[in-house]
């Protein structure tokens, strides 16, 4: 037995750490979205104003905040960890049931997504049956690449980040091509980038913030970063700067090319695609093609980071070790295997009911999706308050990296992010139409519901 403990102790010795660069792509891969980015456009070129202030006034504070904390608890589990040490057991577990629940029910629109742009760009008459089942596989082709480990989904994000960062470039080019071909679709007068202070101003805003999340990802697998210390504060900025440019500069691609008021929130990337690639005249369709298939495989790799941030963040949690389900290990893989399969079923089940629906069915998908963003912003609620409290309780310990501009910076970090984390939730329940009783009810009663849920197991384990 000891001597089993022993190799075990010298195998993970000998694992290969993630690099910083591995790091970046991994966290870029992570919070680039190709799916959802495009939304926010519809403002016109005050859309690039939002993208740079929201940057500005939330992504860098967020990524401040994580730095400190990643480089300070380098500890397996990531935002589970640190509310723990901030705040106790409980709600450290209510925001780990929170982050898993979240992707559980987030991994279907993706790949309803996926398999709508597969279906426009290479079968339009794909039936109902065939999109749904290429849904379901793309969901369980993630279940079976998260029980293989870390290594492989790292390796998978490695290539995404780069053709992300790729696709981004592109659009932005494409944009500039299409400007000196066919002038530009938007005004992009020095004026037009002023903002207007409207609902849709700020109900976009919270979107590029939901666009903007991810950045305590890699951190739920700190044990195997090389030097957290050094390389996630390090981390924080490059990818921070990468990912704040590219979105800008696909964003200009796509303004380039679609009219504002065409954008489509669902599919603006497929139909923005579809325009900048004609600058190619006659290769247009290749281009289309190579373009789209990237982003496919992207929309895999999306789903990759967040299970496997999931999956490790709930593994953390004491009363998974409790749970037949959750706590369960994959005998070859040492992975919380039953955790993964769990999410597929109710994938799985969420695209059967999606595609079972006629017509008008998407309002009941979309309403579950827009449950998953609700349940997605809740644990950031406790992660700036974490920071400050840290400094608190733990002011003996050695930081590697704080906050600049002391407490002004840490107190202005931890409030204006803890705002706009509230603003998005509060925004969620305004659609625009009224008091809808689908759609609030199963805000409401599914956030309830989980919450409790989350109780019962927790209770169930002290």
């Amino acid at each position: 037995m000891e001597e089993k403990i022993g190799e075990n102790i010298i195998a993970e010795e000998n694992v290969a750490k993630v690099s910083l660069f591995k790091m970046v792509t991994f966290t870029v891969t992570g919070i680039v979205v190709l799916d959802t980015f495009v939304a926010p456009a519809a403002l016109g070129a005050s859309s690039i104003t939002v993208w740079l202030l929201t940057a500005i006034l939330f992504f860098i504070p967020y990524g401040l905040i994580n730095a400190e904390l990643g480089a300070t608890y380098p500890e397996d589990g990531g935002i589970y960890a640190w509310v723990n040490r901030a705040f106790g057991p409980f709600q450290a577990s209510l925001v780990a049931w929170y982050y898993w629940v979240n992707v559980a029910f987030w991994m279907p629109a993706v790949f309803i997504a996926f398999s709508a742009w597969f279906s426009m760009a290479y079968i339009p008459a794909m039936s109902n049956f065939a999109a749904a089942a290429l849904a379901v596989a793309m969901c369980w082709l993630i279940v079976f690449i998260g029980i293989r480990g870390v290594d492989l989904s790292i390796t998978v994000t490695n290539i995404a980040a780069i053709l992300k960062v790729s696709v981004l470039i592109v659009f932005g080019i494409m944009g500039v091509m299409y400007a000196f071909q066919n002038g530009l679709a938007n005004d992009f007068s020095l004026s037009s980038f002023a903002l207007n202070l409207n609902f849709d101003t700020i109900a976009y805003s919270s979107a590029i913030v939901y666009n903007l999340l991810g950045f305590e990802l890699i951190s739920a697998i700190a044990s195997k970063v090389d030097k957290p210390e050094k390389n996630i504060p390090k981390m924080t900025i490059f990818a921070g700067i990468l990912i704040a440019a590219m979105y800008i500069i696909g964003t200009f691609g796509v303004l380039a090319a679609i009219p504002a008021a065409s954008v489509d929130p669902l599919d603006g990337f497929f139909y923005a695609l579809e325009e900048l690639s004609t600058v190619f005249g006659p290769a247009s369709g290749v281009v289309f093609n190579v373009t789209m298939i990237v982003a496919l495989f992207t929309l895999v790799s999306n789903m990759i980071s967040w299970t496997l941030g999931g999956v490790e963040v709930l593994d953390e949690a004491e009363f998974t070790k409790h749970t037949k389900i959750l706590g369960h290990r994959n005998k070859k893989f040492n992975t919380p295997d039953y955790s993964y399969i769990l999410m597929g079923i109710i994938s799985t089940l969420l695209i059967v009911l999606n595609f079972a629906l006629s017509g008008s069915a998407n309002d009941a998908f979309w309403t579950i999706l827009s449950f998953s963003f609700l349940i997605f912003f809740l644990p950031y609620l406790w992660l700036f308050p974490t920071v400050v409290k840290l400094r608190k309780v733990d002011k003996d310990i050695a930081r590697p990296y704080e906050i600049p501009f002391g407490k002004f910076g840490l107190y202005f970090s931890s409030i204006i992010g803890f705002l706009f984390i509230a603003l998005g939730i509060v925004l969620l329940f305004f659609t625009g139409e009224g008091w809808d009783p689908l759609y609030h009810l199963t805000l409401i009663i599914g956030t309830l519901l989980t919450t409790l849920y989350g109780v019962y197991l927790y209770r169930k384990s002290v």
